[in-house]
This record gives C-alpha cells, sequence and structure tokens, in this order.
C-alpha cells in the first residue's frame, strides 16, 4: 500500500511538472493579501516550487544568479569565461584563474566570442600550432585587423598583454573620439600608459564601460588587466552598443543617443489583474523623431506586459512593460532593442472621478476574489489532511497486519497530528481570509481618498510616462 501511494505521488509530480515547465510564464494565481503565506496558492513558473498534496517539490533544474551590480553583464562575462576555459588544453585549463593577467591567445578569444567574428585565414605565424587551442579564434581577430604578430612572425599567444595595449585593441572596435591628453579616471592619472596609448586610452574612457568592469582601482593602477575585467568590457559593450560588424570589426561598436518619448496611457494596467502577454496602447504627449522619422503628438505607442509580480501586505507588486511599436498615420516604427528595459517616470495622477465610478466594481470584485481563493483554499486544505489522513490509517492497519505493530502505532500518532495541523491550517486560512477582506476594503478606500500614497503597483489612464531608451 505504502509502495503504490508513493508511486501515485511521483506520478502526480511528474505530471504537475510537466504541466508547469510546457506552460507559459504568466502562469499566476494572486494569493490574496495574508498574515501567514499561502498554502496552495502560490507564484507558479517553469522554475518554481511544485505543490502536489500539501507537500513542496523543487525541480532539478531551478538556477539563480547572484545578486551583483549588473547581472546581465556579469552573467555573460561570466559565461565568456566559463566557455574559454571549457577548451583550453587539460594543462591551461587547471591553471586559469580569471584574476591573472589576460594573455594575448586569450583576449583574441574573448574579442572573438564575444563580438561573433567567423572569418579567419591560416595564420602565418611560427608559434601558432595547428592543435594551439585558440588558434580558431586568434585567425579570426588577425583577420579583423583587430590584432596583429610581431616581426619576426610570432604571435606570442602565451604573453601577458599590457593594459595599454588592451585599450589600444578596444578603441579599434569603437566609433569614439578623443584627446591624446593624459588619460584620467574617476580623478586619477592611469598608471603605466605610455604616450602613444593616450587617444586610444582616453577613447575608452569616453566610451563609460570601464564603470562597469570589477576593481576599478586596479584598472588605474595595475600594468595588466585581468581576463574578468577584459570579459566585464566586452560584456558592456555589447550591452550598451550597437555592434554591426557586416563591414569588419574596426569601429563596429557605434554609441547611440537615448530616445525620449513622453506618453499617456490609454487604459489601466495593474498588477493585482494584469498578466504577461496583456497588450496596451497610449498617445505621444510631445513630437518624437525615431529612425528618423518625425512622429508628433498624439502618435500611437503600443507594448505589452511582460512581467507581474502580484501585491500584498507590504509587498506593492509591480508591473514591468515593453514599448514596441509607434504609428502615425501610414507611419510605422520599431522601438530600438539595443536597451535591455525603459525607464519610467510616473506621475500619481489618476482622476477622481474616474477613482469613485470604478471604485465600487473593484471593491466587490477584490473582496470576492479573497473570499472565493480563501474557500478555495481551505477546501484544498481539507482535501490534503484528509489524504494523508487516510494514508496514516492505511499504514497503521498494514504495518500491524505485516507484524509491525510499533510501526503501526506510530501511524495511528501521525493520524492524530495530521488532524490538528489541519484545524491549525484551516484556523490561520479563517484569520488570513478575514484580514484579506478588511485589507482589500481598506486598499481601496484609501486609493479613493489619497491616490499617491497607494496603488503603486499600477499605470493608470492620462498618467503621463517618460520613457527612454
Amino acid at each position: 500500500m505504502k509502495l503504490t501511494k508513493e508511486l501515485l505521488m511521483a506520478m502526480g509530480v511528474i505530471c504537475v511538472t510537466a504541466g508547469v515547465a510546457t506552460a507559459a510564464d504568466s502562469i499566476q494565481a494572486y494569493a490574496h493579501p495574508t498574515l501567514f503565506g499561502s498554502q496552495g496558492h502560490a507564484l507558479v513558473t517553469a522554475e518554481s516550487d511544485v505543490i502536489v498534496g500539501g507537500r513542496i517539490y523543487k525541480p532539478c533544474h531551478v538556477k539563480t544568479i547572484e545578486n551583483k551590480q549588473n547581472v546581465i553583464v556579469g552573467h555573460y562575462a561570466k559565461q565568456m569565461l566559463k566557455d574559454m576555459k571549457a577548451k583550453m588544453d587539460e594543462k591551461r585549463g587547471a591553471l586559469h584563474d580569471p584574476k591573472m593577467p589576460v594573455l594575448r591567445s586569450e583576449l583574441a578569444f574573448l574579442i572573438s566570442e564575444g563580438l561573433g567574428l567567423t572569418k579567419g585565414d591560416s595564420t602565418k605565424y611560427t608559434d601558432i600550432s595547428e592543435g594551439y587551442w585558440a588558434k580558431t579564434e586568434i585567425e579570426r581577430a588577425l583577420t579583423a585587423d583587430v590584432m596583429i604578430g610581431y616581426p619576426d612572425s610570432t604571435f606570442k599567444p602565451d604573453k601577458a598583454i599590457t593594459k595599454a595595449e588592451v585599450f589600444c585593441t578596444f578603441a579599434k572596435l569603437m566609433n569614439l573620439e578623443a584627446d591624446a591628453s593624459v588619460p584620467v579616471l574617476n580623478g586619477q592619472t592611469i598608471k603605466y600608459v605610455p604616450e602613444w596609448a593616450y587617444q586610444a586610452t582616453n577613447e575608452v574612457i569616453a566610451s563609460g564601460l570601464l564603470s562597469l568592469v570589477p576593481n576599478t582601482d586596479k584598472v588605474i593602477n595595475d600594468e595588466y588587466l585581468s581576463k574578468e575585467q577584459v570579459a566585464y568590457f566586452i560584456s558592456a559593450m555589447k550591452r550598451n552598443f550597437r555592434i554591426d560588424t557586416s563591414n569588419g570589426a574596426i569601429g563596429c561598436a557605434y554609441k547611440y543617443e537615448p530616445v525620449a518619448v513622453k506618453i499617456k496611457l490609454s487604459e489601466r494596467l495593474s498588477a493585482r489583474v494584469s498578466n504577461v502577454g496583456d497588450t496596451f496602447t497610449a498617445k505621444t504627449t510631445e513630437d518624437v523623431t525615431i529612425c528618423g522619422t518625425c512622429y508628433p503628438a498624439g502618435s500611437t505607442v503600443k507594448g505589452k506586459v511582460v512581467s507581474v509580480a502580484r501585491p500584498g501586505v507590504k509587498k506593492p507588486g509591480y508591473l514591468e512593460v515593453q514599448f514596441d511599436t509607434i504609428s502615425n498615420g501610414e507611419n510605422c516604427a520599431n522601438f530600438p532593442k539595443q536597451l535591455s528595459s525603459a525607464q519610467a517616470d510616473v506621475m500619481k495622477n489618476p482622476n477622481i472621478i474616474s477613482r469613485v465610478l470604478g471604485a465600487p466594481f473593484s471593491m466587490v470584485g477584490r473582496v470576492a476574489g479573497v473570499a472565493g481563493r480563501t474557500i478555495s483554499e481551505g477546501a484544498e486544505v481539507i482535501a490534503n489532511g484528509v489524504e494523508e489522513y487516510g494514508g496514516n490509517w492505511s499504514d497503521a492497519f498494514v504495518d500491524t497486519a505485516s507484524l509491525h505493530p510499533l510501526k503501526g502505532l506510530k501511524s495511528v500518532g501521525s493520524s492524530f497530528i495530521t488532524a490538528g495541523k489541519g484545524v491549525y491550517n484551516l484556523s490561520k486560512l479563517a484569520v488570513s481570509g478575514t484580514f484579506g477582506v478588511l485589507y482589500e476594503f481598506y486598499d481601496e478606500c484609501k486609493y479613493i481618498i489619497v491616490p499617491n500614497t497607494t496603488n503603486d503597483s499600477s499605470l493608470n489612464p492620462d498618467e503621463e510616462l517618460t520613457i527612454i531608451f
């Protein structure tokens, strides 16, 4: 009986996990504000815990990213370093240390992989053997004219490359201008930069990317950059610059000016009810030029909801929205995709008439939603408890009949614990549901009277937003 029960439970986990894995990321159940947390209703995504029969199962593919200042840049840089180590031969891979100075071969690898260089001619340098780990990437960097060898027909792939030489290499990639004055970063003169590298170093400083490179003091004071610092620089360049290698790698990174668009939404978006994938429209309030075309005030902006966090007690929730297109008559353009997100400055000024007219409907809906979810959670707690209680007594009879009376007695005791947990969970749920109803009523009243201090998880009609791309 116990084996059958475990098999059924395992099948249930497999089915639910499969369903979650194939579902969209927007599968969400809004648990009402609660004092204790919710047993049955949870935020469900492909990387969340799966709740089956009151038990929590963690899928094996759950991954986390460290909370760095810039996780996008950091994650990509770490991946490049990981790929580089994986391609090295056994000896080099064992000695690989991201904190050590970057070698010429490693710089060629990071640039080639980071920029997606694909063209390469056979190298004529005598110290690059057929089996050398970075031969392909070195050939690609040489063909792109990003790096060069030495007059004696050697490339010296295992030689550390100086900070000044790295700056000169990156200056070739970026389409920037700078003077040949002494390079200064954060008010400090950068050391170990000879005069011939002043202008290139100032171009790198002008890019603003060094602020995303780890250990700025080492960038200023050390003669060499580490492998990690170079990987971060390339990662930051890919994020903040437009990369176009169709005409070669020289000057392939273009810095672009942000586009600011002022709009007013035509509808309300709320973290309480909106779902990932919901679309919306807005109207521009000022003229804006995008892709060389002027779009006058009143042009239509379309977008969609890309992320939702449901609000609760001390959790205001939030919406993440993406602005896709702008159109006016026959003119239509996609917004630039270079930036990973848009910055929105919201002025909370919803119309008083709209607040009063909408409150009765939203209040009734929210209170009914809390009550319904409380009842459904209660039913789930009872169902889970009955299932577990029955299992306890089943085990008690099976173990006793199998001449294991002590195990049977233990299962009887577990049944009383199960019953007690059920009563406790139902009591918690009753208090939580009552609190949830009162909280929703209070929140709606507060929004009518002082909207600037509540409802922070919504974007309302006629609120003006400035989105910067």
